[in-house]
């Protein structure tokens, strides 16, 4: 399913200046986790915003893959219905998938970042698998403070573009043709893009840790 340029703006919030107050161990857990990760990226990355996406959108794809298979097979296992919840799992790791593909258009990673990506991809899907099969509300919240970190990321990104500190090179044709945007589009609209879709993400995945802290099956959009 294909994404537009306004993806993530018609939700109940903004794109940007949204953030989920810790309200329990289980939050702080997952922001504290997310605070690592951000910390990490801010050390090897710096202002490299092209090659921080490369890497970061290939572990922001792992969460709704592996948070759909495991939906999957909850519900075989309670022979009941997903409500679209599975659907939309996959499409938020396809959308991810396809920040990738425009990233490595615009910034070619280099040998020591690919090798960088597949180890981070190691790690961090065999972490997120467990913690979601265990924790499920838990892996929804990191999600969600992962994505605010994200929509973070790409305003920073987006203001050294019109400062004029980045380049703002014409958008990748993948871009164009994924996201609907004109063909003079550039970087600057293609970061907006991706962004706002981030920011659904957050939105949603919020929204899913939210229901399963109820006790409440979340609902896809999809249905």
């Amino acid at each position: 399913m294909k994404a537009n340029a306004e993806k993530g703006t018609t939700n109940k919030t903004p794109v940007t200046g949204v953030h989920h107050e810790v309200q329990n161990l289980s939050d702080r857990l997952a922001f504290t986790f997310v605070k690592f990760l951000r910390f990490f990226a801010d050390t090897f990355f710096a202002k490299r915003y092209g090659h921080r996406a490369v890497v970061l959108e290939t572990v922001a794809a792992v969460p709704g893959m592996v948070g759909g298979l495991l939906q999957h097979l909850k519900c075989l296992r309670q022979i009941r219905d997903d409500e679209g919840f599975i659907r939309e799992l996959l499409e938020e790791a396809e959308n991810e998938r396809m920040h990738l593909m425009t990233f490595i258009e615009i910034a070619q990673p280099s040998f020591l970042e690919r090798a960088l990506i597949m180890i981070v991809q190691l790690v961090f899907y065999n972490c997120y698998f467990f913690l979601y099969l265990l924790a499920p509300k838990t892996a929804h919240r990191v999600v969600g403070y992962f994505e605010e970190e994200a929509v973070t990321s790409y305003s920073q990104y987006l203001a050294e573009i019109e400062a004029g500190r980045h380049e703002n090179v014409p958008a990748p044709q993948i871009a164009i043709e994924y996201w609907h945007l004109p063909a003079t589009a550039r970087l600057a609209d293609v970061v907006k893009a991706v962004r706002a879709d981030e920011a659904g993400h957050r939105d949603r995945n919020h929204d899913f840790a939210n229901a399963l802290a109820r006790g409440k099956q979340p609902v896809g959009h999809t249905t």
